[in-house]
Order: C-alpha cells, then structure tokens, then sequence
C-alpha cells in the first residue's frame, strides 16, 4: 500500500517528464514536430523509427538543430529554427488540449502519496519550462501543487546526460543525493541521475522498451510502469514487487549508487 511505513531516509522524489509522467515523446513531440515541417512547407515527417533514433539527443530544440544540420553543408537558419520550435509548441499544447497525451500509470497515484507523506517533489527535465508547465497543467492540475520548483533545459548549460539539472535540484532540495529518487525513463536520463549520485528507477516508455537493459547502467531498478490496479509491474531488473506497484516504500529500498 501507498501509506505503508517507509524508512525516513527517502526525503524527495525527482520525476523527470517526457516518457515517465506520460508518453508525450511519441505521441506529443513527434507530430507536433511534423505539424510544423507541414505548416513550413518542409518534405520531412519523422515516424515513430526515426523519432527514436533522435532521442539520443536531448531536448526537443536541440534535437532539432542536429537534425537541420544535417540536411546540408550550411549552419541551420536561426529564424527557421526559432519558427519551428513556435509551431511545435503550438501544436504540441494543442494535442494535449485534445487528449491525444494522457499520464501513465500510477504516476498520479505515486504523487499524491508522496505528498500526502510529506517528501518533496520536483521536475527534472529537459523539455523547455512551456512545455512541462503545459502537462503539468492539463494532465495533473490536481497534483500539481505536490511539485516545489521545476529544473527544465533552459535552466542548465549541459542537457542531461550531464548531471547538470539534477545538480541543481539537489541544491534546491538541500538534500542530500542518497535520500532523494529520481524517475526516468530513458537511458540519458538515468546517466544524468547516476552521475548525480542519485537512486533512480527507471519506468520504461514506448520510446524505451525495446533498448537493452545494460543501456541503463546504473539503475537501481529498471520496471514496465509503476502500476495501477489492473495494471500490474513488471520488474525487469531489481527488488521484486510482489504487490505490482511502485510505493514509496518500494522506492525506500532501492540502493544507493556505490
């Protein structure tokens, strides 16, 4: 159960958002993204192969810029970008406004239990703030006061890997990394966490399950979700979790990385 005693120790939880708060990567990016190749007239439209393979690269404007740099000898059009990332953000705040991206599951649940025993939360992320405001907004407007700040890409010089934001959060938490979690879904996400000397359980996204599992290196647990009622946890690597959801005092025994 949610409520069950917990060891102390465990003091804040770090979600990060694109793939762990809800599947906004495949089904929130990627068409916003080819939304805005069509509106500029662009012939590019990025399926779901190719979107992943982009991933590697963190943060969607990032993201962005390699990919326009490699469309030819000549540096990217900053006013082509800029416009771009105006359209998509557009788009992308307007698919969430139609239900095309919904939470995963037991992210709410997790949230709501973590605040009502009283660890800090935050996000870690490197989305832009407009963005991760956006979801937190629409999809959780009745947890969204569990979170104390947010950490986003425009807030760091290094973009996870690096351990730059979660850096930062710690700062702000003014806590010490081994009584504080993070939630990732992706393998830059889990390096960054790591290398910030972070306990971190990593919920595989539609974006991520099919990576091999050493890419998480690190990961005190590597689990399918965190389980809603009817929707159990698969545990893929780590503690068992005999009741198929993540609690807190799952998370309270997860190793502190050596």
């Amino acid at each position: 159960m949610d409520d069950a005693p917990f060891n102390p120790s465990l003091g804040a939880l770090l979600w990060d958002v694109d793939g762990t708060l809800a599947e906004t990567e495949l089904d929130g990016h990627r068409p916003a993204f080819n939304l805005a190749f069509a509106e500029e007239g662009l012939p590019w439209h990025w399926d779901p192969a190719t979107y992943i393979q982009l991933l590697a690269i963190s943060g969607g404007r990032e993201r962005l810029r390699v990919f326009l740099s490699d469309q030819g000898p000549e540096p990217p059009d900053p006013a082509l970008l800029d416009a771009l990332v105006r359209r998509k953000q557009h788009h992308y705040t307007a698919l969430m406004a139609a239900g095309a991206i919904r939470l995963r599951p037991g992210v709410e649940r997790l949230i709501t239990a973590a605040a009502s025993a009283g660890l800090s939360q935050a996000v870690v992320t490197t989305s832009a703030r407009l963005s991760a405001q956006a979801l937190i907004e629409r999809l959780l407007p009745g947890a969204a006061a569990a979170f104390a700040f947010l950490v986003c890409g425009d807030d760091v010089a290094a973009l996870k890997p690096a351990p730059d934001a979660y850096t930062l959060a710690l700062h702000q938490l003014a806590m010490p990394a081994a009584a504080v979690v993070a939630i990732e879904d992706s393998s830059n996400g889990t390096r960054a966490a790591t290398a910030a000397g972070l306990r971190t359980l990593v919920t595989l996204s539609e974006a991520t399950r099919r990576e091999p599992l050493a890419v998480f290196e690190g990961a005190a647990a590597i689990v399918s979700q965190l389980g809603e009622g009817g929707s159990p946890v698969s545990v893929l690597q780590g503690p068992a979790c005999p009741d198929g959801l993540i609690t807190l005092s799952y998370l309270e025994q997860l190793a502190v990385p050596s």
